[in-house]
């Protein structure tokens, strides 16, 4: 038994119409379906993607014109002394590190790290031109940025033609931070002619070797390595 849906009178499976108010009987099971347009477009617009070419026109004449206007407010405003240099040589350094990834991505990755340690070398000698001394750049300026640059160059050759594994990587990355560190407390030392010898280093140097043995021993014992893996979920 049916019921009207305006004013609820019982009524017979026959009626078209609420013999009470009139309104038009409606079977639930039966109900048309009409078939009505969107409001929304049927096409998706789509925005063009930026070009590797313009974002290297647009870092280009950014930096160029961060050095242009920093080194005429340094000629015609603050000529105390030659404050951009700074930022000159700063902008030069974040457009060499762009290279491979904006101008030229075929460029060899031992070739991007060498002109960033050589464009980092340029921006510590504009430092030292600024300061007026050229002691603290020799001796450990340069050493230092070419202990990185040697450094990050055998982690991309042992990342790249070596192994590439997540546990290889950390083994590269946690003897790359204790040579680091190493070579780092010996040039202080050697600059401030101290005794020759590790202190700070070998804290960080028993902390490496720890995590270095516990990966070579993982990566040597493939039980180990897949149950390390299932559980790290990688």
């Amino acid at each position: 038994m049916s019921y009207c849906v305006h004013c609820g009178v019982e009524l017979e499976p026959s009626l078209k119409k609420c013999p009470l108010c009139n309104t038009p009987v409606i079977d639930p099971n039966n109900i048309p379906y009409y078939e009505t347009s969107s409001p929304y477009p049927d096409r998706k617009g789509k925005v063009e993607p930026a070009r590797r070419k313009d974002a290297a026109i647009f870092v280009s004449v950014l930096l160029l014109t961060i050095s242009i206007t920093c080194g005429l407010l340094n000629q015609l405003v603050f000529s105390r002394n030659l404050w951009s240099l700074l930022v000159i040589g700063f902008c030069l350094v974040v457009w060499v590190i762009c290279i491979p990834f904006i101008f030229y991505r075929k460029l060899s990755p031992y070739l991007a790290v060498l002109l960033d340690g050589m464009a980092i070398s340029f921006y510590l000698y504009l430092i030292s031109r600024l300061t007026g001394s050229a002691d603290w750049l020799y001796y450990l300026g340069l050493p230092i940025t070419a202990l990185f640059t040697f450094l990050f160059e055998l982690f991309m050759l042992f990342t790249l033609k070596v192994n590439r594994s997540f546990f290889s990587v950390t083994l590269y990355i946690f003897s790359l931070i204790s040579l680091s560190c190493i070579g780092i407390e010996l040039l202080c030392r050697n600059f401030l002619e101290d005794p020759m010898r590790l202190t700070w280093s070998a804290i960080v140097l028993t902390v490496c070797v720890v995590f270095i043995i516990a990966i070579v021993t993982i990566l040597l014992l493939p039980r180990v390595r897949e149950e390390a893996r299932r559980r790290l979920h990688f």
